[in-house]
């Protein structure tokens, strides 16, 4: 039996819903409760399952993720050998039954084009982000669960220039640039005696020394904000994504996240660092009908006043249709001329 076909069977009663194109995600909240994600909608399959084979199942992918799950840790992320994306949380952080997720990564969009085809954002749309990135600026991503982060920072990947040298920096593989000068770095939780522990904090301030052209950290939480907010503020390009549900969220989640680094972070210093250091914030939504789409990118001029920082938008989803705003990417370039 060959390597594909091993990791194939590796799925075992999930195959089927593993090798379903329409099927986005699968989670099982009980052996008897089952349930997949299939363009955005949430449905209950006819999938029974025993204790014993969900326990089985999800040792078998343990052992392909490399990642361990007992008491001690008792949740964890994995990538699996199709590029799925594996989540468990048991009890006692859980009520009574095994909580898992597997986020399947289905690829369908992997550059603008495949972005304007899909109806996720419009030719004049895919046009300025994409000199945007040629420009080096900065750009984060935000948006809800599912809105398509992921998916759009793989996308922006495919428009950074072959000759750039990239680091990634992510809590599980998930991005794949196809660039010729491409380091991946995934953080790594602590052994048994609390011990070799590698944060993303650790990560963005290691891949410093690697000579980047440009850092990308797939997802930003927690305190690591201020590590990457230190880094863009230096004249390195990046990009990162955020869960928030606005532009404006995302910025104000932004401000807050650096302070959870320590006390002598404070907002006299985040603000200003934030307003000169992104240059676009692009918002990624998911309607009620499953439909993805990015919903507004907007520019950060550089300006704020009163830890408020000014946000113009450029292009805005109106519930029917694409508007403009009065941002422009024009602003953005003179700002990255002022502060350079």
């Amino acid at each position: 039996m060959d390597r594909k076909s091993n990791q194939l069977n590796t799925f075992g009663p999930l195959q089927e819903l593993i090798e379903d194109p329409e099927v986005e995600e699968i989670w099982i909240n009980s052996p008897s409760r089952v349930f997949v994600a299939r363009g955005g909608q949430s449905q209950l399959t006819n999938l029974i399952l025993s204790k014993d084979v969900v326990h089985d199942l999800i040792e078998r992918l343990l052992i392909w993720g490399g990642r361990r799950l007992d008491v001690s840790t008792p949740f964890v992320d994995a990538r699996l050998p199709d590029g799925s994306r594996l989540h468990v949380a048991i009890p006692e952080v859980t009520a009574s039954e095994w909580a898992i997720n597997i986020r399947k990564h289905l690829g369908k969009a992997n550059n603008f084009e495949e972005l304007v085809n899909l109806g996720s954002i419009n030719q004049e749309m895919a046009e300025l982000i994409s000199k945007a990135v040629d420009l080096g600026l900065n750009i984060l991503v935000s948006g809800g669960t599912q809105a398509g982060k992921t998916t759009f920072l793989n996308a922006l990947l495919g428009q950074i220039s072959t000759n750039e040298r990239v680091i990634t920096i992510e809590e599980v593989f998930e991005l794949k640039p196809n660039l010729p000068d491409w380091i991946a770095l995934q953080t790594r939780t602590a052994n048994l005696e609390g011990e070799g522990e590698i944060s993303l904090r650790r990560l963005i301030k290691e891949s410093l020394r690697m000579r980047p052209n440009r850092i990308i950290v797939g997802e930003v939480r927690e305190a690591e904000a201020l590590d990457l907010l230190v880094a863009l503020n230096s004249g390195l390009p990046g990009m990162a994504t955020l869960h928030a549900n606005s532009v404006r969220g995302a910025i104000n989640k932004l401000q807050l996240l650096p302070l959870l680094a320590g006390e002598n972070i404070s907002q006299k210093f985040i603000t200003p660092t934030i307003a000169s250091s992104i240059d676009l914030v692009i918002q990624c939504s998911l309607d009620n009908k499953g439909v993805r789409r990015v919903s507004e990118v907007a520019a950060i001029s550089g300006r704020c006043e009163d830890s408020i920082i000014e946000i113009d938008s450029i292009f805005k989803w109106n519930s029917k249709s694409m508007i403009k705003g009065l941002g422009n990417l024009e602003t953005l370039i003179s700002k990255r001329n002022y502060i350079n």
